[in-house]
């Protein structure tokens, strides 16, 4: 399977306006994996998940098969960034206490990935996967945003990201799984911010390519008269979903 890179050419806007996950997702898989050692964050992107790791865990080897999303990644002493895919990567067996993928898996081959966690993960080892939903904000909002996400740019979506809206509910997840809190992303966010996060969805990039305009510019148009003050900050929720399982 070749690798698809739906992301190097905004990967600095990539860093700058994806959501920050919430400190208790983090204190929970700590809790959860047997030591508190090593761990592989697949597809790192620009490093939001691998950076949060690095609070509770002594070595976090964070990779992405996009070297322009690693070329931006957040620096840390205790993550170790490298260009490989998750597919097949160069870690030690039985090396690390988990193995995390964040709003990446569904540009993997899920089965070869697994294969590879299993591989890297020591005994009694935890992997866990999440994505997150679609921002909620405000209902006069949110109805304008969903239907930019359905309607403009919807026939866009490359097809694997389908799983992200059936929350990964829907795919194989051969490993002894157990229950996750439901975790959720809160930021504030202002119209430039939110206007900054739809340009790095992979469909919007696919209809710049095609059409030669950005459909932003109308979206923030149709947002102004809802949102108010266009420095104003308003409460932004991103819903996680989140499996997690042990290896036996």
């Amino acid at each position: 399977m070749s690798f698809a890179d739906h992301f190097s050419g905004v990967s600095a806007a990539y860093a700058a306006f994806r959501p920050r996950y919430p400190d208790a997702l983090f204190d929970f898989l700590a809790q959860a994996a047997p030591e508190r050692d090593a761990v592989w964050d697949a597809g790192t992107g620009s490093g939001q998940a691998a950076v949060g790791l690095a609070r509770h865990f002594r070595h976090v080897i964070a990779t992405d098969a996009s070297p322009s999303q690693i070329e931006h990644a957040t620096p840390d002493p205790r993550v170790s960034y490298r260009v490989c895919p998750a597919e097949a990567c160069d870690l030690d067996d039985r090396s690390v206490d988990l193995v995390t993928a964040a709003q990446a898996l569904h540009w993997f081959d899920r089965s070869r990935f697994w294969v590879e966690a299993r591989r890297v993960l020591r005994p009694a080892g935890v992997i866990a996967v999440w994505t997150y939903i679609m921002l909620e904000i405000a209902p006069r909002i949110d109805v304008i945003i969903h239907r930019f996400y359905h309607d403009v740019v919807g026939p866009y979506w490359p097809p694997e990201r389908r799983i992200t809206e059936e929350r990964y509910q829907t795919i194989e997840f051969p490993f002894a799984e157990f229950a996750a809190p439901n975790f959720v992303i809160e930021q504030p966010v202002t119209l430039d911010d939110v206007a900054g996060y739809v340009r790095t969805w992979s469909a919007t990039r696919r209809f710049v390519q095609q059409h030669g305009h950005d459909p932003v510019d109308g979206l923030v148009a149709e947002l102004a008269q809802a949102w108010g003050a266009p420095q104003q900050s308003r409460l932004a929720r991103w819903p996680v979903a989140m499996r997690v399982g042990r290896v036996e």
